[in-house]
């Protein structure tokens, strides 16, 4: 069995290589290779190229500076693949990169698989088309994604989403608070300002000198930030900017660890969202990017909610503070807020962590079996 994958960023790199766990348990003498992590790479995984170099953030020029050298390996790529064509491509998430390479790939006669359904529910609806030319198969995270691919003559598979199998039903605070030196009566908040270095450029300042306020309202409060290797230095020089040097706690990875521990996150929206409600965390999330994104991303936004817990759940559950809105006085002031309900309301933080036990419920499915079932029998003879 050969196999191509692509994967972009940290989180698709994990996605890839639970799925990796299922297709090599299917087909124990599998061969993949292409684009990916470390976590593909842990798995047996041939990496042409490292995931981080499809890592983009916005538009306008932010994607321009890069573009060059993305089309560039996306060619490479597809000529290598064209050249010795796999039994299968699958695209992991990143649909600005793999759904053209996938087009051209199956107009060859490669099967294509993409795994996580672009967000056509959330903006840019005009994909449909495109992912209907360029995909034999959808691997959908979300349960009502496939009947809405299905209305557009997409052929999916609702497969659950992988983190809600790798994070437990009832996380463990303490242990989790032991292991990174905090004690059970410490009130702690969890600082993820995001992955990329663009998001970490346009937000971290933001969140530290939040800090710096909540730890004003709230002296003993403690603060610490899950950061990998490659954004150490840059999130080092966040801290100095937001006036909150060695008064955060900076932990080597350790995503999952910290939001265990945490009373309440503050985050930048995206996959990490999920996690912390996955963790059945309060949570605090914005986001903000370059001025000409921001005013593309708002004409384009199909709904209410741009974090995935408020998505899922259909309401505002979480704050959303986003863009201008996203203030270090009014990060401070929502961060308060929860950690304030604690004590106060305790009822309020336990009808979340209640929606977000539901949630979990109905994300949990054995994801490798389902997505190797799916993609077997997508290449049934």
């Amino acid at each position: 069995m050969q196999a191509a994958l692509v994967a972009g960023e940290t989180s698709g790199d994990l996605l890839a290589g639970l799925l990796l766990d299922g297709l090599q348990q299917r087909w124990p003498g599998l061969h993949a290779a292409g684009i990916g992590g470390p976590q593909m790479v842990q798995r047996g995984f041939e990496a042409w190229w490292p995931h981080d170099k499809l890592a983009v953030h916005g538009f306008g020029w932010e994607v321009l500076r890069r573009y060059r050298e993305i089309v560039g390996i996306r060619s490479q790529l597809k000529t290598r693949l064209l050249q010795d064509p796999p039994d299968v491509f699958i695209g992991v998430d990143a649909p600005d990169f793999n759904l053209d390479l996938e087009a051209a790939l199956r107009a060859q006669g490669i099967k294509t698989v993409h795994f996580v359904c672009p967000s056509i529910w959330a903006w840019r609806p005009e994909r449909i088309e495109k992912i209907r030319r360029s995909v034999d198969h959808v691997l959908c995270i979300f349960p009502f994604e496939p009947a809405l691919l299905a209305a557009h003559g997409i052929a999916a598979t609702y497969v659950g989403h992988p983190l809600a199998n790798v994070i437990p039903l009832q996380p463990d605070r303490l242990a989790a608070r032991a292991r990174l030196g905090l004690s059970a009566q410490d009130a702690v908040v969890a600082i993820l300002p995001g992955s990329r270095a663009s998001e970490i450029a346009h937000l971290a300042a933001h969140f530290f000198k939040a800090a710096r306020l909540i730890r004003q309202a709230r002296p003993g409060t403690q603060f610490i930030v899950p950061v990998v290797p490659a954004r150490q230095a840059q999130m080092e020089a966040a801290l100095k900017a937001g006036g909150m040097v060695d008064q955060v706690q900076l932990v080597a990875g350790q995503s999952h660890t910290v939001l265990a521990a945490c009373d309440v996150a503050l985050i930048a929206s995206g996959t990490a969202t999920l996690e912390a409600a996955l963790f059945k965390r309060p949570m605090v999330i914005a986001y903000r990017m370059g001025c000409l994104s921001w005013q593309i991303m708002r004409r384009k936004k199909l709904q209410a909610w741009v974090g995935l817990p408020n998505i899922l759940c259909r309401d505002f559950v979480v704050p959303e503070l986003l863009q201008d809105a996203a203030t270090p006085h009014a990060l401070a002031h929502e961060v308060l807020q929860w950690l304030d309900a604690k004590a106060s309301q305790p009822e309020k933080i336990h009808a979340l962590e209640q929606r977000f036990c539901a949630l979990h419920a109905e994300l949990q499915r054995d994801t490798p079996q389902l997505a190797a079932h799916a993609i077997a029998q997508l290449l049934q003879p």
